[in-house]
């Protein structure tokens, strides 16, 4: 079904590949994809995606969510950065602060935290931050 291109290393995924999790599925850990990814279901850790994610209305985010492109119809409690455009749909909730270069936000949405509009600078790989140094006085 995939296949690996040898000469570059690189994989040739089918066109309009769309990772899924159902409604009713919980997964914990986790998820990177390269592909267009719906999730309907529950996610216990971070989202990590370089193209599209719609989060449905069932489908609830605890973690942080990274995408290229987001429309949020259910529930996210973290922080969303989105690369380009992060759509917050009427039945949406965003439980923390936002990174995007371009925000939709429709009536009744519900949004808490902070946002910061980027201009397309926003990264789908979280950053890595320093260890943690001890000061001697």
């Amino acid at each position: 079904m995939f296949t690996k291109n040898k000469q570059n290393g690189q994989h040739d995924y089918p066109g309009g590949a769309v990772t899924m999790i159902a409604q009713g599925t919980t997964v914990n850990g986790d998820i990177e994809s390269d592909a267009d990814m719906r999730i309907d279901g529950n996610i216990i850790g971070h989202v990590y995606c370089k193209a599209r994610v719609v989060l449905g209305e069932s489908g609830i985010v605890q973690g942080d969510l990274h995408a290229a492109n987001a429309d949020v119809f259910g529930t996210v409690n973290g922080n969303v950065n989105a690369k380009d455009t992060l759509c917050l749909k009427s039945k949406s909730t965003i439980n923390g602060n936002i990174q995007t270069a371009k925000l939709q936000i429709e009536p009744n949405a519900v949004f808490n935290g902070q946002c910061k509009m980027t201009g397309g600078t926003v990264s789908t790989t979280p950053e890595k931050k320093p260890a943690f140094e001890m000061q001697e006085n």
